[in-house]
């Protein structure tokens, strides 16, 4: 299976014969030896660190569908080189921008993805209720409004039901959480070590829902739940709402519970706090071994890993958007 690396460090990236060469920048005026990524084995590069690259480089991974994701200093993703679309389909295309114009439909679809998102939230929250955390408070209210999100009559009163459903869903992390207080969400910038971490594995989540979106036909610019706007990948947004609950937020409990993360792994600044390198390694290898991690599929019978399940669920829209299946989103059962 192709693996995901992640650079750190400022220096060059290089094509070395059929190979990648990453050269780091000197540390303290010493050399640091070159690393060496063997092309076949790389799905994507997440790119934290300065990266120094030439256009022959980027046509070589383009011809090894290696995608290549940016993000700057403060953790925000940037933007992506994404390898040339081979899976091209203008039927595809064509159906699903019908599917989005056609208002009924749309809300129908965005109203699933949310039912979705909402049920893995709860779940997480019962998984705690179990372990003598009082969740209820929150579980109750959460409940209701998923009903509610049933009888939305726009794409705009649905996204004020996932708004509502997520302030419940994080006002619970301050009691799953022992050490850390949740407070507001605050995203731009993240005001806490937990929004951190909140917004630093959403756009893990967000990058990886987008690289199965390029693997399969669906176009990612056109989304559902989300309004489809310029210079973004909404489709991404709507499916990662889905797994977030899933592959970011477990992670979380668990390395702030464990103190695998602490203080000394954050730079805390007056208006926001940013993970140091020591604590992005800890966290992204976290998510990186919670994607190969698998569960046996209900459907197939077979053992799968959470990130092929974000193919699978890429497979269940394309099927629904072509009206071959209706689209059920993934819930956990466990």
């Amino acid at each position: 299976m192709k693996k995901n690396y992640y650079l750190f460090n400022p220096g060059r990236l290089s094509r070395k014969d059929n190979t990648l060469k990453f050269s780091p920048s000197p540390v303290d005026g010493q050399e640091v030896s070159p690393r060496y990524l063997p092309v076949e084995e790389v799905d994507s590069l997440y790119v934290y660190g300065a990266l120094d690259a030439n256009s022959s480089l980027y046509n070589f991974l383009g011809k090894h569908d290696v995608a290549v994701h940016f993000f700057d200093y403060y953790e925000n993703y940037t933007g992506s080189f994404a390898p040339k679309k081979v899976l091209l389909s203008g039927k595809m295309l064509v159906a699903q921008t019908q599917l989005y114009l056609n208002d009924t439909k749309r809300l129908d679809l965005a109203q699933r993805c949310l039912d979705g998102a909402a049920h893995n939230m709860l779940k997480n929250l019962q998984y705690y209720d179990r372990r003598d955390k009082d969740m209820e408070p929150f579980i109750t209210p959460m409940k209701a409004l998923q009903e509610e999100i049933w009888h939305s009559k726009n794409i705009k009163s649905l996204m004020g039901v996932e708004g509502n459903i997520r302030k419940h869903y994080y006002d619970a992390f301050n009691l799953i959480i022992n050490d850390h207080v949740m407070g507001i969400r605050t995203k731009q910038p993240p005001l806490n070590i937990v929004n951190s971490l909140i917004s630093f594995g959403n756009m893990m989540c967000y990058s990886e829902c987008l690289r199965s979106i390029m693997k399969t036909q669906l176009e990612p610019t056109i989304s559902f739940l989300h309004e489809p706007g310029d210079r973004r990948y909404s489709l991404s947004l709507d499916l990662s709402e889905i797994f977030k609950p899933l592959l970011v937020d477990r992670v979380i409990f668990k390395m702030l519970n464990k103190r695998v993360l602490q203080e000394r792994d954050f730079d805390l600044y007056m208006n926001r706090v940013v993970m140091k390198d020591a604590g992005k390694k800890k966290f992204v290898a976290a998510i990186e071994k919670r994607m190969t991690e698998t569960i046996k599929h209900r459907q197939l019978q077979r053992s799968v890993s959470y990130k092929h399940l974000i193919k699978l669920e890429c497979y269940k829209l394309q099927k629904h958007i072509l009206g071959i299946q209706t689209y059920e989103p993934f819930k956990m059962w466990w």
